[in-house]
């Protein structure tokens, strides 16, 4: 059984574990939250438009996904990559910042999107295209970067290399039909949680796709992060949703065994 950790939330995405505290983006609101392990909230920055993500810079600076590009800092300020509407991001131990973007909304004709990574001198590139529907990512071990492909039901992994470029291209895990697996998180083992809102559940998965273990929620399941003081707590961003959008947003709760690992 999971419980509820907050409520009120217009569109809940980008969850995140950061300096003892949760975090998410509430799109609709145009907030980037955070909140105390007793649930107390407070709005840590406000954004402009859609989408919108967050992580950390290595020297503690907010890093956030925006329609006129990559900002960071408080305030926010440019930092890279002007005028490209990025998803999903997750910073390495460099500080290089690997992002996402869809190649069609849904409900579009389907196309694909593309990974790009955004250097710390500001500079960028495209460094994978025939993504499909690129949604969550994350880094395993400091070396492998895995990415939800929610139009193809798979995880797709690259290895980072050091000068910042993607090699080694291969399917992490193959999902079942109409997983879409959107936002994604890695435990101690080297598992990943994915979300799935037309299944209304996160599923734990081994790679080669083995699943491990599933946890069902009432609404789709846009995201998920394992936190708390030890870890092993793990919130999922929910929202309704139909053909008019995403809102009525909750963040669960579920204790798990193995506590999280690797960024974000």
């Amino acid at each position: 059984m999971t419980e509820i950790f907050a409520t009120g939330i217009a569109m809940g995405e980008s969850p995140r574990w950061h300096e003892g505290r949760f975090w998410m983006c509430d799109w609709m609101a145009g907030e980037v939250l955070s909140f105390s392990s007793s649930g107390d909230r407070r709005v840590e920055a406000r954004v402009e438009g859609l989408p919108f993500s967050i992580d950390w810079l290595p020297d503690g600076r907010l890093v956030v996904t925006t329609p006129g590009g990559v900002l960071a800092g408080t305030p926010l300020a440019p930092y890279g990559a002007a005028g490209q509407p990025f998803n999903e991001i997750v910073v390495d131990r460099r500080g290089n910042c690997w992002v996402d973007m869809p190649g069609s909304m849904p409900g579009e004709e389907r196309k694909p999107g593309l990974v790009s990574v955004v250097r710390p001198d500001g500079s960028w590139e495209q460094v994978a295209g025939d993504v499909w529907f690129p949604n969550g990512m994350v880094i395993i071990d400091d070396t492998t970067l895995v990415v939800a492909e929610s139009h193809a039901d798979r995880l797709t992994a690259w290895t980072l290399a050091s000068d910042g470029s993607l090699t080694d291209r291969r399917v992490w895990a193959a999902l079942g039909e109409h997983e879409a697996p959107d936002g994604i998180c890695v435990d101690e083992s080297g598992a990943v949680w994915y979300a799935s809102v037309p299944q209304q559940k996160c599923v734990r998965v081994a790679e080669g796709g083995e699943v491990l273990e599933t946890v069902l929620v009432d609404r789709g399941a846009f995201a998920c992060m394992l936190g708390g003081d030890d870890g092993r707590t793990l919130y999922i961003v929910a929202n309704r949703y139909g053909p008019e959008g995403a809102w009525d947003g909750v963040v669960s709760t579920k204790r798990v065994t193995v506590p999280r690992a690797a960024r974000p």
